[in-house]
């Protein structure tokens, strides 16, 4: 009997319980937002991300790579990759402190995307309400190893655990700060532009500030000091009620819904009989 192909990770893998939980999206906005705060990370998305001329076709090539990573079978997890890395190895930058160039596909560069994504869905599924414990959260980070060699990083590279990661983020702290570009992306990320009629006509825009707003609430609390913006629920406790608060709404709403096309598409693959 030929079974279903599981991807990278599999139905039983707590990648596909965190990256299938409708409020990964906020969590996506919280890596982008801790992302930022890397100089010479920051430096590569302005100069080729097209976060300024296109932010809502960044947003979503990156939901679409995460998607064809987490639930896709292996040979679309593999191509999606391959792409990717194609892209990067074209492609360089400029330090903003040394105006020397850089390849965007440098191993501390990727590392550094890499953490902030898996600590920022971690952190706001968990906080969001998501049943598991400890044991679940060390297993996410070692399944998502795999996640980090397809872009380029050795596995032993990859903070496998809940300390490995701690100790990554105290020790790349002294190198972060918020440059001219991170506060222009900061700023499309709460106001990203709309055609006029979205804003005006639609919830759209003060819909889209709560989530960023939300996004920025999550961010641990050295980050937060980085961006120094008043006015939103930064504490601890008012940011983990509303991501909560949150996730309920969205867990109200049909499958067919909140689920991405990449989940819908895994599910269907596994909910069909095995044939011979």
């Amino acid at each position: 009997m030929r079974q279903p192909d599981p991807g990278l990770f599999g139905p039983d893998s707590v990648t596909w319980r965190i990256h299938g939980d409708p409020v990964l999206a906020v969590g996506g906005l919280r890596a982008l937002l801790l992302q930022s705060l890397h100089p010479r990370a920051m430096a590569a998305v302005a100069a080729h991300s097209g976060f300024r001329s296109d932010p809502w076709g960044r947003l979503q090539r990156t939901a679409e790579y995460i998607g064809q990573i987490s639930f896709g079978t292996t040979e679309e997890a593999h191509r999606a990759a391959a792409r990717v890395r194609g892209i990067h190895r074209k492609l360089t930058g400029t330090d903003p402190d040394t105006a020397a160039p850089f390849r965007i596909d440098d191993p501390e560069l990727l590392l550094w995307v890499h953490c902030c994504e898996v600590d920022s869905f971690l952190s706001t599924v968990r906080r969001a309400g998501l049943r598991m414990t400890d044991g679940d959260a060390e297993q996410y980070l070692g399944e998502q190893v795999l996640a980090a060699t397809l872009v380029g990083l050795p596995a032993d590279a990859v903070p496998a655990s809940g300390a490995d990661l701690a100790d990554y983020f105290a020790g790349v702290r002294p190198r972060l700060r918020l440059t001219a570009q991170a506060r222009e992306a900061a700023r499309f990320v709460l106001l990203p532009p709309m055609p006029a009629w979205v804003q005006w006509l639609t919830p759209a825009r003060p819909a889209w500030g709560g989530l960023a707003g939300l996004g920025f609430a999550l961010l641990p609390r050295w980050a937060r000091r980085f961006y120094k913006l008043p006015g939103l629920p930064t504490t601890d406790a008012g940011a983990s009620a509303a991501i909560r608060t949150l996730r309920r709404s969205l867990l109200a709403l049909p499958r067919s819904v909140r689920e991405g096309p990449h989940q819908k598409a895994a599910r269907e693959r596994f909910a069909e009989p095995a044939s011979a």
